[in-house]
């Protein structure tokens, strides 16, 4: 078997990257009408216009273009394989000594592209995306101006010491870029639970691996008295950085992986539950693979019914394999949650059952 893409593997992945791309168009473009319907709801509130949900949703499509990505990917490949047995391309192609094989392999070879694209996409662009909508969707609809990233306020925990933030953004100099909170109070613990100390502080600045506390009032509480100090500037040292705080404000899927990681890292070191993370952590893992098991399952639908059917039934077929997939996935996370299971051990059964299934119906189409 040739390595190299022969003129058939071309015309095979060009036919099935052009009708996912439509596909992925069509869904796409679904999704974003129907959720800008509802996100006209909160238009008037605040600034927040209409064009500022144009904006939204515009800067929404990487992370919304990256969900819908498989379900496009197996409804595409079943559509353009269908198309070509029915005009009798795949015979033809069989004909000249095109094995079945072959022909897999040059469906999953130019979506592997594609996923490849997407999973570049799930790492930069999409995220970054889903911030800066929700910046500007808080933002416009606040009436406190200085409320950027984190809207709704925000606490923190790092060891012995609780930080809560009224509001924060990111700072960028030029030369240098930082989060900085604004109205912060930060609680310390003693050892046997008591409160050391509360400071109070205008803004916390995030420095490297400290944070810069200003206009600083600090109360320290002992067995008999209190004392208070007002300082200028006052050091904390602390691991607490931009990765914890975006994780107790953002949604764990619209983080990155490298993200999440720091997320799941920061909720262990202090004893806190990270299963909402790890979940999402491992998905991302697995995407490209679970992708691609969901492709190649349905590919062998092409060389039996789907050659006699037309668009409507690969259509039903590829929607059919998207949600069976989706339902059997969702429900080993499910039991992964419930009896304390391995994230990895959920997200592998699916794309194995998947492996499974078309490696059986190749060898039935081959029988």
């Amino acid at each position: 078997m040739r390595l190299l893409p022969a003129l058939h593997d071309r015309y095979i992945a060009r036919t099935v990257v052009a009708t996912t791309l439509l596909v992925w168009a069509v869904l796409l473009g679904l999704d974003v009408s129907l959720n800008f319907v509802a996100e006209l709801e909160d238009v008037g509130e605040g600034t927040y216009g209409p064009w500022d949900a144009v904006v939204y949703m515009a800067l929404t499509v990487p992370r919304r273009a990256y969900q819908l990505f498989p379900t496009a990917g197996v409804i595409g490949a079943l559509m353009a394989l269908g198309q070509l047995a029915a005009t009798s391309e795949l015979t033809a192609l069989r004909a000249v000594g095109l094995s079945r094989r072959r022909i897999s392999i040059a469906v999953a070879g130019s979506l592997a592209v594609l996923t490849l694209l997407m999973v570049v996409n799930g790492e930069t662009v999409g995220p970054w995306g889903q911030r800066r909508a929700d910046a500007l969707k808080a933002s416009s609809k606040s009436k406190n101006m200085i409320v950027a990233q984190f809207s709704e306020g925000v606490w923190a925990r790092e060891g012995d010491a609780i930080l809560h933030a009224r509001g924060g953004q990111e700072r960028d100099n030029g030369t240098e870029r930082w989060i900085e909170l604004s109205e912060v109070q930060l609680f310390e613990f003693a050892e046997d639970g008591r409160l050391a100390s509360l400071a109070k502080a205008r803004t916390a600045e995030h420095r490297g691996d400290h944070w810069l506390l200003n206009d600083v009032t600090r109360m320290r509480f002992s067995e008999r008295a209190v004392v208070r100090s007002n300082v200028k500037q006052e050091r904390w040292a602390s691991r607490l950085d931009a990765t914890a705080l975006s994780a107790g404000t953002d949604k764990p899927r619209y983080l990155a992986a490298g993200d999440l990681r720091g997320a799941i890292q920061y909720r262990q070191r202090n004893a806190l539950e990270a299963e909402e993370f790890e979940e999402i952590y491992w998905g991302r893992w697995f995407y490209p693979l679970n992708a691609l098991a969901l492709v190649l399952a349905a590919v062998p639908f092409a060389f039996g019914t789907l050659r006699s059917g037309g668009m409507g039934k690969r259509l039903f077929v590829g929607i059919v394999f998207a949600l069976g997939f989706w339902l059997l996935q969702t429900q080993a996370v499910e039991l992964a949650k419930v009896y304390d299971l391995d994230f990895r051990i959920a997200y592998a059964v699916p794309t194995v059952v998947m492996v499974l299934v078309s490696y059986v119906l190749f060898r039935k189409r081959s029988g």
